[in-house]
């Protein structure tokens, strides 16, 4: 019988190897082919539909979108089709499926009537085969391979990255991302293999083994990063983990924040980290315990898990993976078994 959170480590480990291989031509060119047809299809604004895990991702690919392309992006509300019928005209739209299973039925639906309405559609899978992609125009496998744990690592990141190489390949207009973006996206399989030698998450996990809650906080592209964070500690140690952007914390929740309250900041060397700077001010002011996830210290942290100063895009992709590690090391430490959550299964049908 395998030990407890052998299959969750094993795709933790594997996520540099996922990097390089998305960068390989096979799946680069093909990544950039249907870059190409969204540039050339030209949309006015793009929606993301996603559930869990994905949706994170997705929320990233938003920001992505809005700050590169200068498009005006969203995340769906799946249930207002698949339970309240609605039938938005979504005809100057690119609608984007993303989901590791391709298998979940109010996804597929809203890609269906997306695509009726004269959507451009996309989904974004590691399962090139699902009902997911067979639904869309268009699809990006994100070759994860396949992820033994329950919770969701490599195939998340592997959607950051695919979603990060489509969308400056659109940006590009003939989908084939420019040299130094390769050159630079060419150097993240190392840095991740660093990040993860790194043994400071699981040092923590004995400094919080008892916390009754945590918080989670990040702005830009790092608010994704510390939603699903908060996603994996809930998922695998059954730890309550509350997410807000920088910004809403200060809009109240800061109140709840003390000295038994940990807090995970995402802290990052870009316009995002500059901004969670008066954030840490003010919960240093709470005397909060605040551990920054970040390529420095920084003031009001207690504690650092330290990650590469990289390209404020590129963050996502090394930030998360030691609060990955955090919460695989938490889980163990508590006696739980991340990779078999209690209640949950790989692919979760909702309608």
């Amino acid at each position: 019988m395998a030990q407890r959170g052998t299959g969750m480590a094993a795709d933790i480990a594997e996520q540099p190897e996922v990097y390089a291989t998305l960068l390989e031509p096979a799946h680069a060119g093909a990544i950039a082919q249907v870059a190409k047809v969204i540039a050339e299809r030209r949309p006015q604004h793009v929606v993301f539909t996603a559930r869990g895990t994905s949706d994170h991702a997705a929320l990233y690919a938003a920001y992505l979108t809005e700050i590169r392309l200068g498009l005006p992006a969203g995340l769906a509300s799946p249930s207002a089709i698949t339970v309240f019928g609605a039938r938005p005209d979504l005809s100057h739209a690119l609608v984007i499926g993303v989901s590791q299973s391709g298998g979940s039925p109010d996804l597929a639906e809203v890609l269906r009537v997306a695509r009726e309405s004269g959507a451009l559609t996309l989904a974004v899978t590691n399962n090139p085969e699902s009902v997911l992609a067979q639904t869309a125009e268009l699809s990006v496998d994100v070759a994860a391979g396949h992820e033994r744990a329950v919770a969701a690592t490599k195939t998340y990141t592997a959607e950051l990255m695919a979603l990060l190489m489509l969308i400056e390949g659109v940006r590009a207009g003939d989908g084939v991302l420019p040299a130094d973006e390769h050159a630079a996206l060419a150097k993240l399989p190392e840095l991740a293999t660093r990040t993860l030698a790194d043994s400071t998450a699981s040092e923590l996990a004995a400094r919080y083994r008892f916390a009754a809650r945590m918080v989670t906080t990040g702005r830009g592209y790092a608010y994704p990063s510390a939603r699903e964070a908060a996603l994996k500690l809930m998922e695998t140690s059954y730890l309550p983990a509350l997410a807000f952007s920088g910004a809403d914390l200060l809009h109240g929740p800061l109140a709840m924040t003390d000295p038994d309250v940990p807090v995970l900041a995402m802290v990052g060397a870009g316009l995002g980290g500059q901004a969670m700077r008066e954030v840490l001010a003010r919960l240093d002011e709470r005397r909060a315990d605040v551990v920054a996830v970040g390529p420095e210290a920084v003031p009001g942290a207690k504690a650092l898990l330290n990650v590469p100063a990289v390209d404020e895009r590129y963050a996502p992709l090394l930030e998360i993976l030691p609060l990955q590690q955090l919460a695989l090391s938490l889980a163990l430490a508590r006696g739980e078994d991340p990779d078999a959550p209690r209640g949950l299964k790989k692919v979760t049908a909702t309608l």
